[in-house]
């Protein structure tokens, strides 16, 4: 028998969120298969994937047997989900912008991964700061509606796509740079949710968060590599964050000089959105930021060798990326410097066995010594 949630439930759950720690919550109906709502997604995604936006992040296109996409339908995943709680946490803090001046031999780390278990034991990675505070909410579930209510947490894990239940659940809306917006808190959010079988009442539905980016596209405008082909549009495999996370082997060539200084993500898009000019900081301390990965210098992350690197990144979202990775992205970020001094560090690296970090060290180096003929 579906269990309901009504109105009073909603607001219970939503207050529970609350006072789990979150700054921002709601619930949203999983629209039937048969609905044009989930239809018409379902086809946009695939689209998506099928032009081949979603680069080489395999989950993305993981397919059920019939060949549909998972992320294109929940209830593909899963049969029994009927809402999503939409948990919303603001880490935002008091710190630089990306886009503000800093000297040319210093690198960029998105905000988000400014946290971790590493050398100042500062926090932890956001994954391990949500999900304890989502199972806090899903056991006062589990006691209002039974242990039969089923019920699945996910933080950037599970198949679904948790941004279109942001905006349908009224958390905030989506913006031309595809994040989530909320008019009091920005972009500046994580998101988490709950996955339940628990049927939400039409009367308790939320009304979808209204679109409040109006004729703005700053963000478009800044995207250096033009990942943003339209308002809500991206082609991951060109965005910074794909390509300095995600991204494995050699970055094309001709995306290089866009990436910037950019080591590890990318928070241009969301810099230079006028609703972040007033958002908040968080008011959690689940994730303190250590300023050292605030325009790090990027000789110092150069030096590290893999024992340093574990023990400043250990807990933190560039453990999962991995010292190979960054030093690649290093290199590039040099090259773009204009620094003659990194030149030593770049022809050593030039020399390397690997051959993915030793390639880009060779462009890095044409990059500096081209400015000097």
């Amino acid at each position: 028998m579906v269990k309901i949630l009504t109105r009073a439930d909603r607001e219970w759950v939503e207050g529970r969120a609350l006072a789990a720690g979150f700054d921002l919550s709601g619930i949203a109906d999983v629209p039937s298969a048969a609905s044009e709502d989930a239809a018409q997604f379902d086809r946009r995604y695939a689209e998506w994937v099928s032009a081949g936006r979603a680069g080489e992040m395999e989950y993305l296109k993981r397919a059920d047997e019939d060949g549909s996409l998972l992320r294109g339908d929940l209830r593909r995943a899963m049969p029994w989900a009927r809402s999503v709680i939409v948990c919303a946490l603001n880490y935002n803090v008091e710190a630089p912008r990306s886009i503000e001046p800093a000297p040319a031999t210093t690198g960029w780390i998105a905000r988000y991964a400014w946290s971790g278990r590493g050398e100042s034991e500062g926090g932890s990675d956001y994954h391990d700061v949500l999900l304890p505070k989502l199972h806090a909410v899903e056991r006062e579930l589990k006691e209002r509606f039974g242990e039969d209510a089923e019920t699945r947490c996910y933080v950037d894990t599970g198949p679904i796509v948790e941004r279109g239940y942001a905006e349908r659940a009224g958390v905030g809306w989506i913006g031309k740079n595809t994040c989530v917006l909320n008019q009091q808190q920005g972009s500046w959010l994580l998101l988490g949710v709950i996955v339940t079988s628990l049927e939400l009442e039409r009367e308790a539905w939320t009304v979808a968060a209204a679109d409040r980016c109006g004729s703005c596209t700053r963000c478009i405008d800044a995207c250096p590599t033009d990942a943003l082909i339209a308002p809500r549009q991206m082609d991951a495999s060109r965005c910074i964050a794909y390509l300095t996370i995600e991204k494995k082997g050699s970055i094309a060539e001709e995306l290089r000089a866009d990436m910037g200084r950019q080591v590890f993500g990318c928070d241009i898009c969301q810099d230079v959105c006028p609703w972040n000019r007033r958002a908040p900081i968080g008011k959690s301390n689940a994730l303190p930021a250590r300023m050292e990965l605030v325009n790090p210098a990027l000789d110092w992350l150069a030096k590290m060798d893999g024992p340093t690197f574990n023990r400043w990144f250990r807990g933190s979202p560039l453990e999962r990326t991995r010292r190979k990775r960054i030093r690649r992205n290093v290199a590039i970020a040099m090259g773009n410097s204009g620094e003659q001094s990194f030149l030593p560090r770049l022809k050593q690296w030039a020399a390397e066995e690997d051959a993915v970090l030793a390639e880009a060290a060779d462009w890095a180096i044409h990059q500096l010594e081209s400015r000097t003929k």
